[in-house]
């Protein structure tokens, strides 16, 4: 459980239950665990930065092999041990390699790695560390990717920032068992 209760509908304010139930209709009512257990405090903000989630999801051209690198690299960058549980075993799945993904949850040197995935790295790394990126890495990427995918990119590395600040400010509990968790 996280640092706060479990929201129910009749705490919530009569102006923002049309919202709360959107958000809740497919959790019974409820949402006990993840981010959305947080961001239910204010439903219509979860309700607005879903729609953001649902375009990642259903409608980005951007791979979903990149998509899921962005999301372990924020899980990294932000040390947020849900995103991470949530997303290594997915990136796994979508061909990043283990190597790649057990070095960076362990903190150790990151393998050499494909093209396409290596200027990921480089983007995200350099944007994490210094909240800038020098002409040659934004060059790399967007001759890959073009403007609208590596504008997609960058939104998505803050979406998921946004939701590992909420998962560590609240202290959102972890399940157990899957991807060992991150090296902090």
């Amino acid at each position: 459980m996280a640092r706060t209760p479990t929201v129910t509908r009749d705490q919530v304010p009569e102006k923002y239950r049309e919202a709360f139930d959107h958000e809740t209709a497919i959790s019974s009512g409820a949402i006990e665990s993840g981010p959305g257990s947080v961001m239910i405090n204010s439903p219509e903000m979860r309700k607005r930065a879903n729609h953001l989630v649902f375009y990642f999801r259903q409608e980005s051209e951007l791979p979903q092999k990149i998509q899921e690198m962005a999301m372990i690299l924020t899980a990294r960058n932000k040390d947020c041990q849900y995103i991470w549980f949530a997303h290594a075993a997915r990136a796994r799945q979508e061909g990043i390699s283990n190597e790649f993904v057990d070095a960076l949850r362990d903190k150790k040197p990151l393998p050499k790695l494909p093209h396409d995935e290596q200027i990921v790295v480089d983007y995200a790394t350099e944007l994490f560390d210094t909240n800038r990126v020098s002409e040659a890495t934004f060059k790399a990427v967007m001759d890959h990717f073009g403007a609208q995918l590596l504008t997609e990119l960058t939104t998505m590395m803050g979406y998921y920032a946004l939701l590992a600040l909420n998962v560590n400010a609240f202290e959102v509990g972890v399940p157990t068992g899957g991807e060992a968790p991150l090296v902090v």
